[in-house]
């Protein structure tokens, strides 16, 4: 006999339990907020509230094309986060797979450990570390450079290095983190396969990648699909922490998030900053509906929907 949906409910109760408080955070933090996309559409004033305000059409939009730093946020914001993608699965599937083929049960632990812990480091510390590395007064490569006898470079006023650094510190706060799920991705292979392989005679790369990469595909696939969601969404405090105000460097870090904060901050035009971020999720959720396309077509088993 079918069940009927309050014996579902209380069958899985427990489960449904454990789900309650990620459901209640989806709803405060992600739907609850989606009232306010009308912002994006209105001249809001403090006085009238959200719904208050008089309409303006597409006047908050016209704001940020016409500021002619539209292209330019969006490119950087675009190039960061591919750079950001692709480096980063690269980096988190080799380190998990160089692990996973470790035999030091302790080495392997602490090598986890050291790399999961940048993670937890907040970005005010690593651009407090990035200041002490890189300033031109006090910084240590140019100390080291001067030791040298070489010139000293101003990195906060050298446009062309900023792109490296932020790639290096985005890929050293999160190699960790994606590492362990590829690595607990990785412990769940039957290792009955790993067995057969080694009778056949199959060598250390045979193993990698006829196995251990495409047990991964599925994992990688959903990351990359997540990943994708939020393309066209800037890592705000590492870009804001790490540059700052400096707008000698904005040719090359500014990225929407920074832009709309500093209008948002400069002008108090919560309509124009509402316009902002209802374009860049746009344009994510386009992203993320191409790529599961094309990720569907490839195979249907791994697309998110």
């Amino acid at each position: 006999m079918k069940r009927t949906f309050f014996q579902n409910v209380s069958k899985y109760k427990v489960l449904l339990l454990m789900l309650l408080p990620a459901t209640i955070y989806v709803l405060i933090f992600s739907y609850l907020p989606m009232g306010g996309i009308i912002l994006a559409f209105k001249n809001y004033n403090y006085a009238d509230g959200i719904f208050g305000s008089p309409w303006c059409g597409l006047d908050n939009f016209n704001f940020f094309f016409s500021s002619g730093q539209a292209f330019k946020v969006t490119r950087n914001t675009l190039v960061y986060n591919l750079l950001f993608i692709a480096i980063n699965l690269v980096m988190q599937v080799g380190v998990a797979v160089l692990l996973s083929e470790l035999r030091g049960k302790y080495y392997k632990k602490f090598a986890q450990s050291v790399m999961f812990l940048p993670y937890f480091i907040s970005w005010v510390i690593v651009s407090v570390i990035a200041f002490n590395f890189f300033s031109y007064d006090y910084g240590a490569i140019n100390k080291l450079l001067t030791a040298m006898g070489k010139s000293r470079v101003d990195f906060y006023q050298t446009t062309w290095v900023w792109m490296p650094i932020l790639i290096f510190f985005n890929t050293w706060k999160n190699i960790g983190y994606g590492t362990v799920m590829y690595l607990a991705a990785i412990m769940g292979i039957d290792t009955s396969t790993y067995e057969a392989a080694d009778i056949d005679g199959a060598n250390v790369f045979q193993r990698i990648f006829h196995i251990t990469i495409p047990a991964l595909m599925p994992t990688i696939v959903i990351l990359l699909l997540l990943s994708v969601g939020g393309i066209f969404r800037g890592n705000f405090d590492m870009f804001y922490q790490l540059v700052g105000s400096n707008g000698n460097l904005y040719d090359t870090t500014d990225v929407i998030d920074t832009f709309t904060f500093r209008a948002l901050i400069s002008n108090n035009d919560v309509g124009m900053a509402a316009a902002s971020g209802l374009y860049q999720s746009v344009f994510c959720l386009v992203a993320i509906l191409i790529t599961n396309y094309c990720v569907k077509r490839y195979d249907p088993d791994y697309s998110l929907f």
